[in-house]
């Protein structure tokens, strides 16, 4: 049976369709995705992400354990900073993907995906043994809201004393908004600024409510997982379950960057990642885009135009609201990767051409 998040009753009364979700039931739709995509870009849209688990790491050793155990180097993260970076195996593979935040000197807290939470727990534990620092999972006592677009910022301000134009991005900070206390992390997966906000479920209701009314002179609107996923692929961020797996390291994925080597005392599945950035890939991923009307979807072939043999896979793919036109993400042997490239897509057995292009598909205007 799917687990309803704090705000079922708000999301029933608004009329969304539900979806299972890594076990949780979920708005996927309140109207139309594309009017709640369109709106996301314009103005603002409201998600419930509490389906998301939150993981507190706290001691002496607590950023220690973490770099241990991450990818990244969290100890170095200033006090209501954030970073984003992922739980990799021995062999290099990708177990989740996920966002740190350090809320006091030896304090953060690891967001880790919804159908990754008992993974990312467990590993944590076992790598941070041996460590000054204790480990528990606190997903049961926060709710997740985002407000995600441009005028996010705007409807936060008002609702809250503290200086949302000076919150950086990647940056949280204890706050009240409309009076409860929550959480204000200006981070997001939409390709847009906005805010991810942490309150106690019981204070969902409460928070949602003051969000909608703020953003109603916004043109702010409630919005559901097919949005945001359209909206995500757009800005090319990747889903874990598709563009990352435990079968590619974060190299092939084209996030080498977020690994960081030397580490003190070195890292689970260093030697492999190593290896990956000395020896190079055999494939990576890329953007696709295409002029014809139908999407590549998840799981499609890629082919070689020309012979028809298949090269690679699609890991996402959907018509683009912003662009009009369909774009995907796909696996590709490593000199298929060039801007430019032409190949081609099985649409159940009716072949179209794609061009490999750069990722994002979509950039936010600069102010």
């Amino acid at each position: 049976m799917s687990r309803p998040t704090p705000l079922i009753d708000v999301h029933r009364r608004l009329g969304a369709t539900f979806t299972g979700f890594a076990g949780w039931s979920m708005p996927v739709r309140y109207s139309s995705e594309i009017a709640e995509h369109h709106a996301v870009r314009a103005g603002a849209g409201l998600f419930d992400l509490s389906h998301m688990g939150e993981i507190e790491v706290a001691g002496p050793g607590a950023g220690a354990a973490l770099d241990h155990s991450l990818v990244g180097r969290p100890s170095a993260l200033r006090v209501g900073g954030a970073r984003y970076s992922m739980l990799c195996a021995e062999d290099g593979g990708i177990l989740d993907d996920l966002v740190v935040y350090r809320r006091a000197e030896e304090r953060f807290m690891v967001v880790a995906n919804a159908s990754n939470v008992d993974t990312v727990h467990a590993a944590l534990r076992e790598r941070a043994a041996g460590f000054d620092a204790e480990l528990r999972d606190a997903s049961d006592e926060w709710a997740l809201i985002a407000v995600q677009g441009p005028a996010s910022a705007a409807i936060a301000a008002t609702l809250t004393d503290l200086d949302v134009p000076a919150l950086r991005y990647y940056a949280i900070a204890d706050a009240a908004l409309g009076g409860t206390p929550v959480l204000l992390a200006r981070t997001g997966y939409t390709g847009e600024d906005g805010f991810e906000v942490y309150c106690r479920p019981a204070d969902a209701s409460t928070v949602w409510t003051a969000l909608t009314a703020a953003g109603e002179p916004h043109g702010l609107v409630p919005a559901g997982l097919a949005c945001r996923d359209t909206l995500r692929l757009e800005a090319g961020m990747p889903l874990y379950g598709h563009e990352l797996t435990r079968a590619v390291s974060p190299f092939e994925a084209g996030l080498g960057r977020v690994v960081s080597f030397g580490k003190d005392g070195g890292f689970v599945g260093q030697e492999a990642l190593t290896a990956r950035r000395d020896e190079g890939v055999a494939q990576a991923l890329v953007g696709l885009v295409s002029a014809g009307r139908r999407s590549p979807r998840s799981g499609y072939a890629v082919v070689d135009p020309t012979t028809g043999e298949t090269i690679g896979a699609v890991t996402s793919g959907a018509p683009s609201p912003t662009l009009g036109h369909p774009v995907a993400m796909a696996y590709v042997p490593i000199e298929r990767t060039e801007p430019g490239t032409r190949l081609a897509v099985d649409l159940r057995g009716v072949r179209q051409d794609v061009e490999v292009v750069a990722v994002p598909f979509y950039r936010r205007p600069t102010s």
